[in-house]
């Protein structure tokens, strides 16, 4: 047998699931892995040279404030004029020479602010709604399906955490269903101009002052491709930098966050447009392989709009500041590598399948990338009593529980990825999250369904429309996808707002609450 590669854990900063009982989401919090811990101080260190620097350039600057105030600053410059050199203006020299060293640092070292200016989900229109009814009709009438892929199905659609009003594309409801590259072409017309254009009309931006676009939709990749055909539709400028990502899964918005905000870093005075979406017209299942069936039942229409901006300027109107990414990759792992893999069953259908093994891959790659979030938002009172736990333990034998580090005082919200009401359950209770923090995903889950990448900004609409905004509150953004990555993404609050979105207007949240209980095996808590 081979050894077993080591997973990736990747960060930066500026400053899929409805599945058989047997499938375990594996504790995290039973072993932590000193190497990941490093991962996260040894980033924190790299800026300890800015973090010195800034109180020491304080610090001097109060003293020559107050060298000043008392008259001694004054008094060295007239004795200055009278001797050559005394010991106090050696020093003030050398305090001068240090704060100007401090501040130039700074100012060298730090790294420019991506801001999220503002961001649009789509709502797809009442015609497109996918009923429990309407959509066991479409698979019965299609006549692809066996009468145990149709029991399957139905049981899982009734307890997937999804409701009445999820949406579907036109092309796959028709009958027969018409899954072409024309109708995927405009499904993704549909949904991604409309909500481009209404962000650009928000926010008062112009096509044109767009200097990077970066777009993610896994399974649908035409030439010229999605990139080109946003240009096109909004008559961008030719030097503007297009990146288009396929093949990402689910965990690809924070991915595209993280390119656009490194090319922010390089390229002054610029907005980024980053669009996340999934196409479903050219990605429907028509075989009759359990573990291909399951994405039919969950993944629906979706898309999101998120304008960046790296200019100061922006920082008043800006909704919030993006603080951190962290990026796992389990891909050098087979089993993480296949657990969700895009393939052709006996009869030449193309579908993806969903192994046995995603649950326990899905809870290695949370445990990566949560001990590696840790010490950089963590308190220290909570990264001290963590650190002095892992060294009883490692060091010196200690067999008691390890130490969980409280993640409420780190997040005052959270978007969990919608991949399926079990993975929310298990993450609710793995982290010790709320019922609270954890319902918008629940809500998302159940109003959109598994809208892909997507997902995590639905459920950010869900905050402004519900709960609004405090100035300094932070948001963990949290995704999983194939390959196998959980990426996350953390904001901060710019200002105090709440901001309605079109996408949330009429939701009954009482209505889900209830049918969310009525359901088998749900971890059920009072709000």
């Amino acid at each position: 047998m081979s050894a077993e590669p080591t997973a990736t854990a990747t960060v930066t900063t500026t400053n899929g699931s409805g599945g058989r009982h047997a499938l375990q989401f594996p504790d995290y919090r039973r072993s932590v892995a000193f190497k990941y811990v490093k991962r996260g101080y040894t980033f924190l260190m790299s800026y300890l040279i800015t973090i010195a620097l800034v109180p020491l350039a304080g610090m001097l600057l109060l003293e020559l404030a107050n060298m000043h105030r008392t008259g001694e600053l004054t008094r060295l410059l007239n004795v200055a004029k009278q001797t050559d050199l005394t010991f106090n203006l050696v020093t003030v020299i050398v305090t001068i020479s240090a704060l100007v060293a401090a501040v130039v640092s700074y100012y060298i070292l730090r790294t420019r602010p991506v801001y999220l200016v503002d961001f649009q989900v789509y709502r797809a229109p009442e015609s497109w709604t996918a009923t429990y009814a309407r959509f066991m009709s479409g698979s019965r009438n299609c006549q692809r399906f066996t009468p145990e892929s149709l029991e399957f199905q139905e049981k899982i659609l009734v307890r997937s955490g999804l409701g009445q009003q999820t949406y579907l594309p036109p092309a796959v409801q028709m009958v027969p269903p018409e899954c072409t590259m024309e109708n995927a072409r405009k499904e993704f017309e549909m949904v991604v101009f409309p909500i481009i254009e209404e962000l650009l009309q928000k926010t008062g931006v112009h096509p044109k002052q767009i200097g990077i676009l970066v777009i993610n939709c896994s399974l649908f990749n035409p030439t010229p491709s999605l990139a080109a055909m946003v240009i096109n539709k909004f008559k961008m400028r030719s030097n503007i930098l297009s990146y288009n990502l396929s093949g990402m899964g689910c965990s690809a918005s924070p991915i595209s966050i993280d390119l656009a905000k490194q090319l922010l870093q390089i390229h002054p005075s610029q907005y980024a447009l980053v669009v996340s979406t999934e196409n479903i017209t050219q990605n429907w299942y028509f075989g009759n392989d359990r573990d291909k069936l399951l994405p039919n039942c969950l993944f629906r229409v979706g898309g999101a709009a998120i304008l960046l901006s790296n200019r100061r300027r922006d920082a008043w109107r800006s909704k919030y500041e993006l603080m951190h990414t962290v990026r796992t990759h389990l891909g050098a792992k087979d089993a993480a590598y296949s657990c969700i893999f895009q393939m052709e069953d006996g009869d030449r259908n193309v579908g993806v399948r969903l192994t046995k093994e995603l649950f326990a891959v899905a809870g290695e790659a949370l445990k990566i990338n949560v001990t590696t979030l840790g010490p950089l938002v963590l308190p220290l009172s909570e990264q001290l009593l963590f650190f002095f736990n892992l060294v009883a333990r490692k060091v010196f034998g200690y067999k008691g529980k390890p130490y969980i580090p409280d993640f409420k005082l780190a997040f005052d919200k959270v978007c969990i990825h919608t991949g399926g009401r079990a993975v929310i359950d298990e993450i609710e209770r793995q982290l010790q999250l709320t019922n609270e923090m954890v319902e918008p995903s629940r809500a998302a889950l159940y109003r959109y369904g598994n809208v892909s990448s997507s997902s995590i900004w639905y459920v950010l609409a869900y905050l402004e429309t519900y709960a609004g905004m405090r100035r300094g509150e932070r948001i963990w953004q949290m995704g999983f996808g194939s390959g196998f990555k959980c990426n996350s993404a953390v904001w901060r609050a710019n200002r105090t707002f709440k901001a309605p979105h079109v996408a949330w207007e009429g939701f009954d949240l009482e209505e889900m609450r209830a049918h969310l209980a009525a359901l088998p095996n749900h971890h059920n808590k009072k709000a």
